[in-house]
């Protein structure tokens, strides 16, 4: 087997970057892959893990991290692998979700992170959400804003009124991420985009930054391929694994707090299904977060810290 065709973005893109200063730090996963991190804050902190989804990279969490790093946690904010600072596979068919779970599962060991506190957003939690039901020990608390878990039998839950609109959401971003010309600048802050229902504008320097890991085609094949990753049957992989990690959080009790966003039309139906299947998430008082749409980490920060803060 040949060696993986990937692209690494040169580190000249992420030079001054506005409100980005934080130093890259790295952990080879999977075949070799370079995948980069930020860890600020306390060492011997409490731990929280800020994961991103598509089209976005750590930067996402540039307005999060200073708040907790001042309530003395330990934050790490990983790239997935296609975004950031983390290596590209250039063939959209190295992008699986059984991969991006593998990959982030080696990070995760690597750093030997326990009584972990995540928060994940659209893909990061989609993806880190699997970690929690199958790792449970591993996890102290979960907030899970914006995303969810899409085993088959769970998906197969779903009433029409639940799941045409996020249907028809998705499937307009769908379409969208193949549009030739794309960017991450756009799928965040166009009003045009299916992913920012709010017209939420983006400064020059923000666009910069979100485009940063991009420079070509080549690197842009992980953004492209996710969409596609949604698992709407029974097809295996993903639908055992995602099976296994559902049986988990259905036994996790440990605090689990959703923070879906006013606007947020795409994740919306997995809202009340984490409430009322995951025994850590009963009887809280779960987060409707204002004035935001799916890139709430843009528009509420200190509403999000605080959420995370509020699990202790």
């Amino acid at each position: 087997m040949g060696r993986m065709d990937i692209e690494r973005t040169p580190d000249e893109r992420f030079d001054r970057l506005s409100s980005w200063p934080y130093e890259p730090r790295y952990a080879t996963v999977g075949e070799g892959l370079r995948m980069h991190y930020v860890d600020e804050g306390p060492p011997d902190g409490p731990v929280v893990v800020l994961a991103h989804g598509e089209p976005t990279w750590g930067y996402l969490y540039r307005k999060m991290i200073p708040g907790l790093v001042a309530s003395g946690r330990r934050v790490l904010v990983p790239d997935l692998i296609g975004f950031g600072r983390s290596d590209k596979p250039v063939d959209r068919a190295a992008y699986t979700y059984p991969a991006h779970v593998a990959w982030t599962g080696d990070w995760l060991d690597q750093l030997h992170l326990a009584d972990i506190t995540l928060f994940g957003q659209d893909w990061g939690g989609f993806v880190f959400l699997v970690h929690v039901g199958l790792t449970p020990d591993r996890f102290a608390g979960v907030v899970a804003a914006n995303t969810g878990l899409a085993a088959p039998d769970v998906m197969a839950t779903f009433t029409p009124e639940q799941f045409a609109p996020a249907a028809s959401a998705f499937l307009r971003w769908r379409e969208q991420s193949e549009s030739p010309g794309l960017t991450a600048s756009w799928a965040v802050g166009s009003p045009d985009s299916a992913l920012n229902q709010t017209a939420h504008v983006l400064t020059e320097e923000d666009a910069a930054a979100y485009d940063a890991p991009f420079p070509s085609e080549r690197h842009f094949a992980g953004a492209r391929q996710f969409p596609w990753l949604v698992p709407l049957d029974g097809t295996d992989p993903p639908a055992s694994m995602l099976r296994r990690a559902w049986a988990g959080l259905t036994a996790f009790e440990k605090p689990f707090l959703t923070a879906f966003a006013e606007h947020e039309d795409i994740t919306r139906a997995f809202e009340r299904m984490l409430q009322a299947g995951i025994p850590g998430a009963r009887g809280r008082d779960h987060l409707t977060v204002p004035d935001a749409g799916h890139f709430l980490q843009e528009q509420q920060p200190d509403l999000l810290v605080d959420a995370i803060l509020s699990l202790d």
